[in-house]
């Protein structure tokens, strides 16, 4: 028999922790290779962890509602062989706390003695080594963490429910008062904590706390506005090319390649071309420092069945043909909707694009999707007359015509830019070729 670990793995460049949602086998449930085995949660997307090899869970180290570390054993799985194939120490990585220090009180009667650090051991409720070191530093005493109501699996208080108390108790007033003792025994003070009196709601009201995913997307749009000074560029396409094109071989797509043939490949298409002819829109910013990215990784915004929002990303979008996008597009969409999406598949995007006529929109004003300078989106396609011009004259004609927003980044990009961007996008839409072959 051999013991190994199941290593929180890597899941992006810039995700270093995630929270254990729920184990899908407890201790001593028999596991196969590559079988999920534990569901987690980063400020990505939700993931599963699959079993190395078949065994048997013979302990779990990280329980549901804690938070570990990328490469950090969060359980120990027991193997058929002679010798183990990973480290199987289990030790929880050391968390620097600040030492308590014990000081003579030199005066009771008008001098508060320090707080030492409170031993969270002594409670009787379980606390992650993260909860406690953050109520270590932030000074919580295992009273308040033993009122503290917990969001976690069986009530555990998770490290946002201790984040979300420190930001609320920073609010609310503090008062200090003497505790009344016998003449003998010198008086101490101790603090007494005045909860922020409950919000009250006119009307009949349901109160829906928020899931973490809404959480995230909030701090995300309220972190771009307050990042980047947003301005929006219109302009209005008139798509009968495509439309018609799309229309006489969707079929033939479809029996050819076993895939719906969507508008949103054409338009990531159109919006490819428009990077290559305007690369300073492909960037970032760190400072003072514009950061040119070479790869055209689209980020194309899906909506969930819970309403909420998530982006994943064709890396390198200028190397795929059509037929390529088009499936790409598809499996994103398709995996995004039942929540099988990797990590690595939603980040790392250079632009984004929304599709805001999937709702029946004409247009919107997107929010920059950070650290990203750009967003577009794309309205409904909707029949209207236009004028035609002709060698032979204008003419009125039933079009369909589609509205593109473009957001950016003006502190980085000018209106010229921004606006030459969108014209150039809508160009390449128009001039869609009929006769194209799939």
């Amino acid at each position: 028999m051999a013991e190994i670990e199941l290593i929180l793995p890597k899941m992006g460049e810039s995700v270093a922790e995630a929270t254990i949602t729920t184990w899908l086998k407890k201790e001593g449930d028999s596991i196969e290779s590559e079988e999920s085995v534990v569901e987690i949660a980063t400020d990505k997307v939700d993931s599963e962890v699959p079993a190395p090899e078949d065994g048997i869970i013979s302990k779990i180290l990280v329980q549901e509602g804690e938070v570990a570390k990328v490469g950090q054993a969060i359980a120990i799985i027991t193997t058929e062989g002679g010798a183990s194939n990973a480290s199987t120490q289990t030790n929880e990585p050391t968390i620097e706390t600040t030492p308590s220090v014990a000081a003579p009180v030199a005066n009771a009667m008008t001098t508060a003695a320090p707080v030492a650090q409170s031993n969270y051991n002594d409670s009787e409720r379980f606390y992650s080594p993260l909860v406690k070191n953050i109520a270590s530093k932030e000074g919580i005493s295992v009273s308040e963490l033993d009122n503290l109501k917990g969001s976690g699996n069986n009530g555990r208080v998770t490290k946002a429910d201790i984040l979300d108390y420190i930001d609320n108790k920073g609010t609310a007033p503090k008062q200090t008062t003497p505790v009344a003792t016998a003449p003998s025994v010198p008086q101490a003070k101790v603090e007494v904590e005045k909860t922020a009196p409950a919000k009250s709601y006119s009307g009949d009201v349901e109160i829906i706390q928020m899931d973490r995913m809404r959480k995230l997307i909030s701090d995300h749009m309220v972190k771009s506005k307050h990042t980047s000074p947003h301005v929006t560029s219109f302009v209005e396409a008139d798509l009968t090319n495509m439309v018609l094109w799309r229309n006489k071989v969707k079929s033939e797509f479809e029996k050819r390649e076993g895939e719906k043939i969507t508008f949103t490949p054409l338009f990531i298409e159109a919006i490819v071309k428009a990077i290559k002819d305007f690369p300073m829109i492909n960037i970032s910013v760190d400072g003072d420092n514009i950061i040119r990215k070479k790869n055209i990784n689209i980020g194309m915004a899906a909506a969930l069945p819970s309403g909420n929002l998530i982006v994943p990303v064709i890396k390198n979008a200028d190397r795929y043909n059509l037929v390529g996008l088009a499936k790409a597009v598809n499996d994103l969409a398709r995996r995004a909707r039942i929540n099988k999406l990797t990590p690595d598949e939603i980040q790392d995007g250079t632009y984004t694009v929304t599709n805001v006529g999937s709702f029946g929109n004409v247009l919107g004003t997107p929010i920059i999707n950070q650290p990203q300078v750009a967003i577009m989106a794309t309205g409904a396609i909707i029949k209207k007359p236009a004028v035609i011009e002709t060698p032979s004259g204008d003419t009125i004609g039933i079009r369909h015509m589609m509205f593109l927003s473009h957001s950016y980044d003006h502190r980085v990009v000018d209106g010229a830019l921004g606006g030459k961007f969108v014209r150039r996008v809508a160009d390449y839409l128009e001039n869609f070729d009929i006769n194209r072959e799939i």
